[in-house]
């Protein structure tokens, strides 16, 4: 089980939204990406899990140049993956070319699927699909609009793209630290050949415990953010105790 540790970029700075409100409780980590960047790496991450909020709001890349500088002083030791803004060919291919392992395709995967299946034509093994949902319906632009999508039937629509994951998330509870979904999670694994990633709302380990105990279902790694930084979370433990159960 891959736990993803999560760097949330707004205006240059770590935070971390509630429920994804750009507006209200934002709470700022570390005005030092760079350097958070370099502490979960020390502490043994396997992969980095980046969004730029401002670009995934505005429709382009807002933080680009903070993300290059994370991406040249861990890249070749931790792969990242990169989400925000990311609605042309031509952004994800500069991303990939700045070293950027994976790029996260939320808003335009739902709006215009035929970018997405470009994406995976062009750059195959570097594209995952955000699917963010709330009642089980996936919201676009930053979480600010509520789509009809359901989340599984839009998942099996993206079947025989190549995609590498999904990631998934439960936008009411993100940020919360209520415990992830680990049943709506299990639940489009099932359904899809797709690996899928969780996020949002995991609070401790025992949530972690949870994903691993649904591995052979799909279900192959949790982003983590605001329990990790709040401590609830030691990252090092959390990934040995999933590692052992899942060896």
């Amino acid at each position: 089980m891959l736990l993803i540790p999560a760097i949330d970029l707004k205006d240059g700075r770590c935070v971390r939204l509630r429920q994804g409100n750009m507006d209200a409780n934002v709470t700022v980590f570390s005005e030092d990406p760079v350097a958070m960047a370099r502490h979960w790496r020390d502490q043994g991450a396997r992969r980095l899990h980046i969004v730029d909020l401002n670009g995934a709001r505005s429709g382009r890349p807002v933080n680009e140049a903070v993300i290059k500088k994370i991406v040249k002083a861990v890249g070749e030791e931790l792969p990242v993956q990169l989400g925000g803004g990311l609605r042309d060919l031509d952004i994800v291919e500069r991303y990939i070319d700045d070293g950027v392992s994976f790029v996260v395709i939320g808003t335009a995967a739902v709006k215009n699927p035929g970018f997405l299946h470009d994406a995976c034509s062009a750059f195959g093994g570097h594209v995952i699909v955000a699917l963010d949902a709330k009642g089980g319906k996936v919201a676009t632009d930053g979480w600010s609009k509520m789509t009809g999508h359901d989340v599984t039937d839009l998942a099996l629509k993206f079947e025989d793209y190549g995609l590498e994951a999904i990631i998934y998330t439960d936008i009411g509870r993100d940020g919360m630290m209520t415990g992830v979904n680990v049943e709506a999670t299990a639940e489009l694994a099932r359904h899809v050949k797709i690996p899928v990633i969780a996020s949002g709302g995991v609070a401790s380990l025992t949530d972690i415990e949870q994903l691993c105990a649904m591995e052979d279902e799909g279900v192959e790694g949790v982003v983590l953010g605001r329990s990790l930084y709040e401590g609830a979370i030691d990252f090092k433990v959390a990934q040995e105790r999933a590692d052992a159960l899942t060896a």
